[in-house]
């Protein structure tokens, strides 16, 4: 970003026809582009109608305008919303004067970049704006809000003091050795580090949590040729999404759809029958299904009524663990379900229909309770971090246990110390302590235009 930010502009709603759009202007010249654009005066953060001329005096649209001056604004600079009509040609239109009258096009995520880089928002606060653009469900809804409100950011700062508290107690005794201080308390030290260290692990915990709320829940269905796994996948889309037929063996390649139950957001996975006696063709779908099955977080397992249990291979059989797996007894309206299923055990069991909808409520909230239970427990805010926190989680780990190693060993404080302040430094790159325009433009070019 130039010292002296100019002046950007952008949509900031979807491409394409609706009934509003709105534009967003933001840097130096807002208010100038204000009171060019509509001269009658009027309250900072008031709409007003008023209408639109070009640099021509042509009447483009009649308009809502609203002033935002800095800093309390979205950006943190005097911003200018322009709401009009959702047609294309009106939104561009507008677009094409002011660019003409001083404005350059924003990239993407620079509204939002410019929010970071002038102390709005922290670093965790600006990914949660995309989080909250891409909420799936109601609890990524919920997490990324949390995120956006900075629980993660308050929660980082009270592991950084609480470091920066033992930070200052090692580096006493290195910058004032010939002070009278009390003797210095090792073991103290330690158990305060350790502390630290477990809440830092706990934070990491987190990340593949946060990974489900932003991708969805892999949830894999599985089962024995003809048990009716097309047609379960089929009535939880709500459509004919896999091809149903009495054939066994239909499905040879797995079908991935998003869906949502309940609170979740199930990135739901119909994987070809594992038949103990495969053609060419059908033994490769089921070495893909054994690989889904694999990553699966949830295991919906589907079994045929009035039929025996089958014999499913052990790489599955050692997935079947309680809090991962619900047993769902297919075509009970034809038949009735197996008296004993015997690997089962400890697992819910759920006699449904895909063909009647029968037993498809006990079945949401099997998978739900299930769900629920993958939120890291004790954290007093909806925290799930991503993949970049977790890297730097990952290194002040590393730090913390080797200034628990240097404790040990009675090594320096010198030592300890220079650990400490790696430990603090990749704390500070979650929140954006960091000067690393390369990293933050890669960041933010990952947001829409306009945000």
């Amino acid at each position: 970003m130039p010292s002296r930010p100019d002046t950007i502009v952008a949509p900031a709603t979807a491409a394409g026809a609706a009934a509003l759009a709105v534009v967003r202007i933001s840097g130096p010249d807002a208010a100038r582009l204000d009171r060019e654009l509509f001269p009658a005066p009027a309250s900072p953060r008031t709409a007003r109608h008023a209408d639109f001329h070009d640099r021509d005096g042509r009447l483009v649209d009649d308009v809502v305008a609203t002033f935002h001056p800095g800093p309390r604004s979205y950006s943190g600079e005097d911003l200018l919303e322009i709401s009009c009509h959702g047609s294309p040609f009106i939104v561009q239109k507008i677009l094409e004067d002011l660019l003409a009258r001083g404005c350059r096009a924003a990239g993407p995520g620079e509204f939002t970049q410019r929010a970071f880089l002038n102390g709005r928002l922290d670093l965790s606060q600006a990914e949660a704006v995309m989080d909250l653009i891409h909420a799936r469900s109601e609890r990524a809804l919920v997490a990324a809000q949390q995120q956006l409100r900075g629980a993660l950011g308050r929660t980082m700062n009270q592991l950084t003091d609480r470091l920066l508290g033992v930070l200052a107690r090692v580096e006493a005794y290195i910058d004032f050795p010939d002070e009278d201080l009390p003797t210095e308390d090792r073991s103290a030290l330690q158990t305060a580090l350790e502390a630290i260290w477990r809440d830092t692990d706990r934070l990491l915990a987190t990340q593949h949590y946060g990974e489900m709320l932003r991708h969805g829940i892999k949830t894999v269905i599985v089962g024995a040729p003809n048990a009716g796994k097309s047609s379960l996948l089929n009535r939880l889309v709500g459509r004919e999404r896999a091809i149903v037929s009495p054939e066994p063996g239909t499905t040879r390649d797995f079908i991935e759809e998003q869906i949502v139950i309940g609170p979740h957001s199930l990135r739901l996975i119909d994987t070809a029958g594992l038949n103990p006696a495969p053609g060419t063709i059908e033994k490769l779908g089921i070495e893909k299904s054994l690989e889904r099955v694999a990553e699966a977080d949830l295991i919906l397992l589907v079994i045929e009524a009035g039929q025996p249990v089958p014999a499913f291979p052990r790489s599955l059989l050692e997935r079947l663990v309680p809090g991962r797996c619900v047993v769902i007894v297919n075509k009970v309206d034809q038949a009735p379900p197996p008296s004993e299923i015997v690997f089962a055990n400890n697992l819910p069991v759920v006699q449904a229909s895909a063909l009647t909808g029968l037993g498809f409520d006990q079945m949401v909230a099997q998978v739900t309770a299930l769900a629920d239970a993958f939120q890291v427990p004790d954290l007093e805010d909806s925290i799930a971090i991503n993949a970049r926190h977790a890297d730097a989680l990952v290194r002040a780990k590393t730090g913390l246990r080797d200034a628990l190693a240097k404790l040990a060993g009675a090594a320096p404080s010198e030592l300890l110390a220079s650990d400490l302040r790696g430990t603090l430094d990749a704390y500070g790159d979650i929140v954006g302590k960091v000067d690393n325009e390369r990293m933050l433009d890669q960041l933010f070019a990952t947001f829409c235009i306009g945000k």
